[in-house]
């Protein structure tokens, strides 16, 4: 709260010094002792930042945008705004990711046909790293940039580097639910100085001074002197939005601990249990869902079921886009065409999962878990 009022008392409440300094901490956090510089633009949501980082790739009507079936809307919408098509790709069993086998496979028909992929938006489901050296090598003679949707990865680490630094651009949430958060907001971050010139110049109306500028340091022109250089958006995130991220960014890896720690305990609590399938302890998991899947259907529901009854929430993510009726008929997507997609989805829970969750409950859903299977 004291981070609130400080802004509440500096009149400013919109992009200003905050933002400035959020997006600085931030680059500075992903971006660890690397010689590379990582440059990061804060945003009002990750949907934003998935719209402008396809702008600033390039991606225009007609072209192609490889994305997972077993993820958002979001993640096809932005390429709808753009006026391109999404290639929809099957998932990979263990982890519900882009499969980079089928993705190849799909690069190659597409090749053959005389397109190309223009990019492709690896989705980290639940936390759950990408391979991205294997999805860069299945685009291999395509050209397609790489754009991170790292809603759910943050601050996911491996061997390669933080998750949503190793494609072209890195696209963070803050929602609400996210492992910090600013109630509604994102973050965008890549290497590359044209990306970020463009996604700075788009985020704004495509104004070539923001507000902040034009009244905190002018360079020797008046506040309403600037120029239109493009038909930009408006997705800036606020100074309040950026103080409030600025106080959860400190106590990040403290967050990552938390969930670990239930995700472990969970694991080992429902370890052998017959019929029910946990999720891999892959390096870097960030733990945004802790995703379990039965053998069918029928007693997933039974488990979501019993676990309601008792006042707890679960969810299921996600129902595959192709089974969405917008995604399903616009591009006649039939459920054969994605049978493991398609299955997970129908065999997939999540529990309940986030850093103050008590001890006390989370032993009333393991038990409510047993029960189900046992009772």
């Amino acid at each position: 709260m004291s981070a609130v009022r400080r802004i509440l008392r500096s009149g400013w409440l919109t992009t200003g010094a905050e933002t400035l300094a959020f997006e600085q901490e931030f680059a500075e956090f992903i971006g660890g002792s690397t010689d590379e510089k990582i440059r990061t633009l804060a945003v009002n949501s990750a949907t934003s930042g998935l719209h402008l980082a396809l702008e600033a790739v390039g991606v225009e009507p007609g072209d192609l945008v490889a994305i997972p079936t077993l993820t958002f809307t979001a993640t096809a919408a932005v390429i709808r705004y753009l006026g391109a098509d999404p290639l929809f790709i099957d998932s990979d069993e263990s982890s519900g990711n882009m499969d980079p086998q089928m993705l190849k496979k799909s690069a190659k028909h597409v090749m053959a046909s005389g397109k190309t992929i223009k990019a492709a938006i690896p989705v980290h489901l639940g936390g759950h790293p990408c391979d991205i050296r294997a999805i860069r090598d299945a685009l291999k003679g395509s050209g397609a940039a790489i754009v991170e949707d790292a809603a759910h990865a943050f601050p996911s680490s491996t061997t390669d580097g933080m998750v949503g630094t190793l494609g072209d651009i890195g696209v963070f949430s803050f929602y609400a639910t996210k492992t910090i958060t600013t109630g509604e907001g994102g973050m965008l971050c890549c290497r590359n100085p044209f990306y970020e010139n463009r996604m700075k110049l788009m985020r704004l109306h495509g104004i070539d001074r923001p507000v902040w500028n034009r009244y905190n340091g002018n360079a020797g022109k008046r506040p309403w002197e600037y120029d239109v250089s493009a038909p930009g958006y408006k997705y800036n995130m606020s100074d309040l939005a950026a103080a409030i991220g600025r106080v959860q960014l400190r106590r990040a890896n403290d967050f990552l601990a938390m969930r670990r720690e239930i995700a472990m305990e969970y694991n080992s609590e429902l370890a052998n249990l017959s019929g029910l399938h946990l999720p891999d302890e892959a390096e870097g998991h960030a733990w945004h869902l802790y995703i379990i899947h039965t053998d069918d259907t029928v007693t997933r529901n039974r488990i979501a079921d019993n676990l309601w009854k008792e006042g707890i929430g679960s969810s299921v993510h996600f129902i595959p886009l192709h089974r969405m009726s917008y995604w399903k008929e616009h591009y006649h997507l039939d459920e054969s065409d994605f049978p493991v997609a398609d299955s997970l989805a129908h065999r997939s829970l999540s529990l309940p999962l986030w850093p103050t969750l008590r001890r006390k409950e989370r032993m009333r859903i393991i038990r409510i878990v047993r029960d189900t299977l046992y009772g």
